[in-house]
């Protein structure tokens, strides 16, 4: 597999990498080229912060979408013990663009439903880019009233540009399915934890959603279009995106601000794409007290709390018109 492309504000980044990778294969190094290594590194952690520090919303989206960016594959073998993973929505078929399984988070037994996009093209093909037809999302609700019944916790991973707006998925019931799963997943009596760790597309996303912690990861976002779709329906034309991007508001701040998420998951400098295994140590710590304090919570509290956790999110103004009473 040939490396991933460079996106434009990282190529300041990649020539020090480079300049420190000639440097750090010299057999044997004197000690100008020990302080010069020195230095570089230093540089290095200075410009990677910087640079992602200032990052807005089209340069977050086009990190999101980054071809080495750790996917749900990358995070099961990571951050879980002992994936089991179990097929079919007994009507349909095996959609592979959700992965689902019973496996361990420390010591703890959970159920795990994860959107797959696939890095090469063969694994892209297999999983659909990660674009779920109703099967999926039946899959994927089945085993989350499985997990209910023998009670363990939900981890949902969440990373899809949507789900799959073909003719059969539509046929099969498509949106019927995902609005079937946001009242389900409402009523499903075990704690789940959801966390978008890449691209949050609309109700592709949503469909696996609805949790008592949502989380998402600093550099993906979570939204109710593409930035591309929004482009095309406001200024007619796919080539404004950043300019929707940034009428969006889906950056994980404005998430947090807005109260659509709980938590912002800190990255490694320089993105989770730099280090897979420092974003998955992250993404354990998240996950491990996330379920933690969802384990303290009464059972007969826990569907209260989700329900109200999202009846809050928006605002609204009522007001009476002049002259009615």
């Amino acid at each position: 597999m040939s490396a991933p492309l460079p996106l434009p504000f990282e190529r300041p980044i990649l020539e020090l990498e480079k300049q420190l990778s000639d440097l750090e294969k010299q057999p044997d190094p004197t000690a100008v080229t020990r302080e010069s290594i020195r230095r570089i590194r230093t540089e290095l952690n200075k410009l990677k912060r910087e640079v992602y520090e200032k990052l807005n919303p089209w340069e977050i989206v086009q990190v999101a979408r980054h071809d080495a960016r750790p996917k749900a594959l990358d995070y099961i073998e990571l951050v879980f013990d002992e994936f089991v993973e179990l097929h079919g929505d007994k009507a349909y078929g095996d959609d592979r663009a959700i992965l689902t399984g019973f496996a361990k988070l420390g010591d703890r037994k959970v159920m795990l439903v994860a959107q797959q996009k696939g890095r090469n093209l063969r694994e892209r093909l297999e999983h659909n880019y990660g674009m779920a037809h109703p099967e999926g999302y039946r899959k994927a609700l089945s085993k989350m009233q499985m997990a209910a019944k023998f009670n363990l916790p939900v981890i949902c991973l969440i990373d899809t540009a949507g789900a799959y707006p073909g003719v059969g998925a539509e046929e099969r019931g498509q949106a019927y399915q995902i609005a079937l799963n946001l009242r389900e997943m409402a009523r499903i009596d075990t704690p789940i934890v959801c966390v978008v760790i890449g691209e949050g597309g609309s109700g592709g996303a949503l469909g696996i959603g609805i949790g008592d912690h949502v989380s998402v990861l600093q550099f993906a976002y979570y939204s109710v279009i593409s930035p591309e779709g929004c482009a095309g329906i406001l200024w007619k034309h796919a080539k404004h995106a950043d300019k929707a991007a940034h009428a969006l508001r889906f950056t994980s701040k404005d998430l947090l601000e807005l109260g659509i998420v709980d938590e912002i998951i800190s990255e490694p400098i320089g993105g989770a794409h730099r280090n897979h295994r420092q974003m998955a140590t992250n993404l354990h710590a998240s996950l491990t007290s996330a379920l933690k304090d969802l384990s303290e919570v009464p059972k007969d509290q826990l569907l209260d709390r989700r329900y109200e956790k999202f009846r809050k999110i928006g605002v609204f103004e009522e007001s009476v018109a002049v002259g009615q009473s």
